[in-house]
């Protein structure tokens, strides 16, 4: 991710924290000291943060150590002021498999909550609580802050609405019973009525509770779309899609011959060759980057993505739609034993998609 710094590498993952994250411990600093408290109370503050990010980081660590032991990578970590995010390099669609990498990460904050709790000697009635945690966090409720927010990140994730964990596990629960994209469907439906309730609590009490709300909601949304085109494309090849017209463009021609070429057709990725073999793909925004920076006359050698994905013509492209779809602005090529054959992109996969979806309510019509 964009303005992220590496903290290290786990077990193959990598671990990073975006910049905005200096913003959150300067706001925390701002508002511990516009209420008043010292700079030992603001340390304390800012330790605890800090703690809860660490929190978030494990359990996104759980995440990835589940899907690991089913042979699926997490490329890498980061953290957010909003949170953390795991990016594995595809997501279980077994129920079963699915139940257990999503229930790591919550149960990762029950764990820690527990361990937490046997050092804590709990306020006996819910006044005591109160009269505890409101003279902020400091050395003698540190821990007692820091139980309670684990407690809260293991229910609020549990809340059965995408994108939170809650969804995915009542999706992988109803998967035992109906395909994935119908319980997919039902999963999104049940978190967009909860998060309706977000929303008008939200009028209510909380403003922070319709951004809530909203983010559930458009999350639903993009699960239950992107669920429902991976199953319009059961039973397709990526033979059924490939593009066999596309443009090439030699590898030592400058930036200003793809740019004649963008304008005069419809193209917007470019397969890049080199003695007549493939060697990159130059896409409209890798173009507008390369002239603005370097000129028309910047060699297209020097401005093309080198990392070139290659699909088998007979692969299902429900096995290779995460792949198509997390690389949008890539072109990938196309092979029938060992020979190039065709290309295929995103765009042109949507438009398969909008085809067959015209056709089969022509047909329901019918």
């Amino acid at each position: 991710m964009k303005g992220s710094l590496k903290l290290g590498t786990i077990g193959g993952i990598g671990i990073f924290v975006h910049w905005t994250f200096t913003l959150l411990i300067a706001f925390i600093i701002y508002i511990n000291y516009r209420t008043g408290y010292n700079a030992m109370q603001i340390a304390w503050s800012v330790l605890f943060i800090v703690c809860v990010f660490v929190t978030v980081f494990l359990h996104e660590l759980g995440h990835s150590f589940a899907a690991k032991s089913f042979n699926i990578k997490t490329k890498d970590i980061t953290l957010l002021p909003i949170g953390g995010v795991s990016r594995l390099e595809s997501l279980p669609e077994k129920p079963k498999e699915e139940l257990i990498v999503t229930l790591a990460g919550p149960l990762v904050n029950i764990v820690l909550a527990f361990i937490t709790g046997l050092f804590i000697d709990f306020p006996s009635t819910s006044e005591a609580l109160a009269q505890e945690l409101s003279a902020g966090v400091n050395a003698s409720n540190f821990f007692l802050n820091f139980f309670i927010v684990n407690i809260l990140l293991a229910v609020f994730n549990l809340i059965p609405a995408f994108p939170m964990d809650g969804g995915r596990i009542l999706r992988a629960i109803l998967s035992f019973k109906f395909e994935r994209h119908v319980a997919t469907k039902i999963a999104a439906r049940i978190g967009q009525f909860l998060a309706m309730g977000f929303i008008l609590l939200g009028f209510l009490y909380n403003p922070f509770l319709i951004f809530i709300g909203v983010f559930v909601i458009m999350g639903a949304q993009m699960e239950s779309k992107y669920a429902d085109s991976k199953y319009s494309l059961k039973g397709y090849r990526v033979r059924d899609v490939l593009m066999k017209q596309f443009t090439t463009i030699d590898a030592a021609e400058p930036i200003k011959t793809a740019i004649d070429l963008l304008l005069d057709s419809q193209s917007k990725i470019f397969l890049i060759t080199e003695n007549n073999e493939p060697v990159g793909t130059l896409n409209r925004d890798q173009i507008i980057v390369a002239l603005s920076e370097e000129g028309e006359n910047f060699l297209i050698h020097s401005a093309m993505n080198k990392s070139l994905i290659y699909l088998d013509v007979e692969t299902l492209l429900e096995d290779v739609f995460e792949l198509i779809y997390k690389n949008k602005s890539n072109l990938m090529l196309v092979m029938e034993n060992n020979e190039l054959v065709g290309t295929l992109d995103t765009e042109n996969l949507l438009e398969f998609l909008l085809i067959k979806g015209v056709k089969s309510k022509k047909d329901y019509a019918n």
